[in-house]
């Protein structure tokens, strides 16, 4: 293996009770589990799986110190009387950022029992591709869960490449661009019944100091021929329903995940264009076996502009999704178009009747559109094998490790903690 595709990653825990995050994942409108969604989690798991006690990496390093912690390995966080504070700082390497350090933390609240549990998560990060970027995602949950309050704030420092409009790009069609990006996306949900929400929100997206190369083929670039600007603007309103019966959002073993947001992105908001947008995301998760807990996670998340002309960078592209997670195996923005359909399917498994250690097989297929009313072009696969590392028990959370293969050559490193979806 070449030395640049190899991952230095060095976490330490300096802040708080628990392991935090690297480039954590997190749904717009997650939920926690409660008292009845953790009672099904616990019919969900073997009695023999249910006697051997959990170890995550955290337990790991008490043991290093010969130091005893004592955790109920099937607690769920019931009531925090004080916030919880934790983080780490970590190294890390991607196809999009090269080498990258990262500082994560977050903070951990709720009221009392039968309210889901809120949460503040930021990183900054630098990296070898001179990147910098900085988001803080809330999600904040009223009392007896009746609102929630879902926000999405990022500052970017971002020299990224594209490489054209719909999914037969070429590799060799390259245009090397910088900008700065600020985001600022907040949402209101009211719960319309158990697991149904409802509400709106509002979205902006703004980039300033947009350059580019051209292609490194010579060619012209899509974004010139698109008609590029130095900067753009997208401000609009946001209808969005969650229906979610996941049992545990970050690593569910069971359930059902709908959500759907009608994105109207107006002038009269300070938006270069009128345009809208419309983002499906579904994902169902099949317990395979009781006694491994082996699950099978099919996902798919379809983001398509019903109308109007976004600018270039607004357009769908994979791993520009809310989560980050689409299109392993692929860079970042390495397909981008005015249709994005994309479907994902990952097999997770347990190594260690411990639950330390796991592993996945994925594979994914994704489908874009050039321009607005046009068909959808080639279907672009991509596949990979992962490890996952417990680094906290009592809510399934992984470090993901996953090399993931695409077409042209393309493949590299991919890490995350949380799973992909």
């Amino acid at each position: 293996m070449k030395i640049r595709n190899l991952t230095l990653f060095l976490v330490f825990l300096f802040v708080g009770h628990s392991f935090c995050v690297f480039a954590q994942k997190y749904t717009l409108f997650p939920s926690i589990e409660n008292g009845d969604t953790a009672r099904a989690n616990l019919k969900n798991v073997s009695p023999s799986i249910r006697a051997v006690p959990l170890v995550d990496l955290t337990d790991v390093i008490f043991g290093l110190f010969k130091k005893k912690r004592i955790v109920n390995e099937n607690a769920t966080v019931k009531s925090l009387s004080k916030p919880i504070y934790s983080g780490v700082a970590a190294i890390g390497y991607t196809l999009q950022t090269k080498l990258a350090a990262t500082i994560s933390g977050n903070i951990a609240f709720r009221p009392d029992a039968f309210t889901r549990l809120s949460t503040i998560t930021s990183n900054a990060t630098y990296t070898q591709n001179k990147q910098f970027f900085w988001p803080i995602q809330s999600n904040i949950w009223s009392k007896n869960n009746r609102y929630a309050f879902v926000g999405d704030f990022r500052y970017y420092k971002y020299p990224q490449s594209t490489f054209g409009l719909g999914s037969n790009t070429s590799i060799e069609t390259e245009d090397p661009m910088d900008y700065h990006f600020f985001r600022f996306y907040e949402f209101v949900l009211r719960k319309i019944k158990r697991d149904f929400y409802g509400g709106l929100g509002y979205i902006i997206d703004y980039r300033w100091g947009i350059s580019e190369q051209g292609n490194k083929n010579g060619t012209v670039s899509d974004y010139a021929k698109y008609g590029g600007t130095q900067s753009s603007t997208s401000s609009g309103i946001t209808v969005n329903g969650v229906f979610d019966t996941r049992d545990n959002p970050i690593n569910p073993i069971g359930g059902v995940y709908v959500s759907a947001q009608l994105r109207n992105n107006l002038q009269i908001l300070g938006g270069n264009t009128n345009w809208r947008s419309l983002i499906i995301d579904l994902r169902k998760y099949f317990l395979l076996n009781k006694r491994t807990q082996n699950v099978l996670a099919l996902w798919s998340y379809n983001w398509l502009v019903l109308n109007g002309r976004p600018p270039y960078l607004d357009l769908p592209s994979n791993g520009w999704d809310s989560y980050s997670s689409t299109g392993r195996g692929y860079i970042q923005g390495r397909f981008r178009g005015s249709q994005m359909v994309y479907a994902e399917a990952e097999y997770r498994y347990r190594i260690s009747t411990n639950g330390l250690l796991g592993g996945v097989l994925f594979a994914n297929a994704e489908s874009f559109s050039a321009e607005q009313g046009g068909l959808l072009q080639k279907v672009q696969p991509g596949a990979g094998v992962g490890l996952r590392i417990k680094i906290k028990k009592t809510s399934r959370t992984n470090l993901d490790i996953d090399y993931g293969f695409g077409t042209q050559g393309s493949k590299g490193l991919f890490i995350a903690v949380g799973e992909y979806f």
